[in-house]
């Protein structure tokens, strides 16, 4: 993408040794503490990016962290130096074909949207190889983090959050866009406050249509969690997959357990085709009928019989923000089962006791597995 650039030879990184005799006052007798040597650690990573970026964009921002890594990209945290304002730099690597594709499609939605639920784009630098995509930075945090460390979670909570985020899906609908890969790792909080909004982010499967104004799609892809049923059989599907993977994500919203669980893909596939998931176990019993009656308009296999995005915002239970609702505090409950998934030892989804630990690493590769496109290994053994 774009025209190619010079190689700017810079010193390599400093070895560790050399980081932390540098900051030796920070250590002990006894050696590095956990903190001193993660600094260390982050310093030998940001002067490894530096080495690889491009230079004009180090003569915009000062990289200070790596923040994310997907299939074809790395997210670094930056600062702009001209206002010390922090942005995100997402580094999208163009040298193989599905990394072009992912690319193009990113930027031709961030080109076209505006809206307060959606993250910005604020400007591109393309080289050979590889673009740097300049965005607004969320720094409140992934859905479920924020879940687990806040002391209270009820159904009205739950309905503020699916707003903004159906609100945000209305809105792509309405322009044609399907984002293709909702799920609660997509999901960021804006700021750390309790009043943070959530911005929908990572367009690298999104589509929005074709020169011949055809409007279906067919490519095979997504998470597989969160993948529709039409999708899995191979038809031609709508924007309405997304709104099957808002049902999901409100499942797990309201209860920390996913709708449809399996390790074995083919075995997972054969349970969202059944489309058959239930509301026995804690926290459900306390969950409204209202709650479940939102649920039960998107996890529906007939595509065109789910809520659109804007039916969604005009249900019951979110017109009224669950005010008729129970407002027993979930977030024990919820929080217990989030971690139940994530912890190492956990065989069954009873079976281990949650992690006093920071659960943000756990939870992200135990909740949002990385988009694919799907595997024909697996599909064959359903069709």
């Amino acid at each position: 993408m774009g025209c190619g650039a010079s190689q700017k030879v810079v010193q390599g990184p400093p070895t560790l040794a050399w980081v932390m005799q540098e900051d030796q006052s920070q250590y002990n007798s006894r050696g590095p503490g956990p903190k001193a040597l993660a600094e260390a650690v982050q310093r030998m990573q940001v002067a490894r990016f530096q080495a690889k970026f491009d230079p004009r964009v180090l003569a915009r921002y000062d990289i200070k962290a790596l923040i994310g890594t997907g299939s074809f990209s790395k997210v670094v945290r930056v600062e702009q130096k001209s206002t010390k304002k922090p942005f995100a730099i997402k580094v999208m690597e163009t040298r193989i074909r599905e990394g072009r594709e992912a690319c193009k499609s990113e930027l031709t939605v961030l080109r076209r949207v505006s809206h307060r639920y959606i993250v910005q784009l604020m400007e591109i630098f393309e080289a050979q190889d590889r673009v740097y995509v300049v965005m607004e930075l969320a720094t409140g945090g992934e859905l479920f983090d924020r879940l687990i460390t806040q002391g209270s979670f009820t159904e009205q909570d739950a309905v503020r959050i699916l707003q903004m985020v159906v609100d945000g899906v209305r809105y792509l609908h309405a322009l044609r866009i399907t984002h293709r890969d909702l799920k609660p790792e997509n999901l960021l909080y804006y700021h750390p406050g309790a009043e943070s909004k959530i911005l929908i982010t990572d367009f690298a499967l999104a589509h929005s249509g074709n020169k011949s104004g055809d409007w279906t799609m067919r490519t095979l892809c997504g998470t597989p969690d969160y993948i529709a049923p039409e999708i899995l059989l191979r038809k031609p599907y709508t924007s309405a997959v997304d709104m099957w993977a808002l049902g999901v994500i409100t499942y797990v919203l309201l209860s920390g357990f996913l709708p449809f669980d399996d390790e074995n893909h083919t075995r997972l596939y054969r349970k969202i085709l059944k489309g058959k998931y239930n509301y026995t176990r804690e926290p459900w019993p306390n969950v409204s009928h209202l709650a479940k009656d939102f649920i039960d308009k998107l996890l529906i296999l007939e595509a065109n019989h789910r809520m659109s995005a804007g039916q969604a915002l005009d249900h019951p239970w979110v017109m009224t923000m669950a005010a008729g609702s129970s407002t027993k505090n979930l977030q024990r409950v919820i929080s217990q089962n989030l971690m139940k998934r994530a912890s190492p030892h956990s065989q069954s989804p009873g079976s281990a006791q949650p992690s006093k630990s920071r659960p943000s690493h756990k939870l992200r590769n135990s909740w949002s597995k990385k988009n694919f496109k799907v595997e024909e290994s697996s599909l064959s053994a359903l069709l």
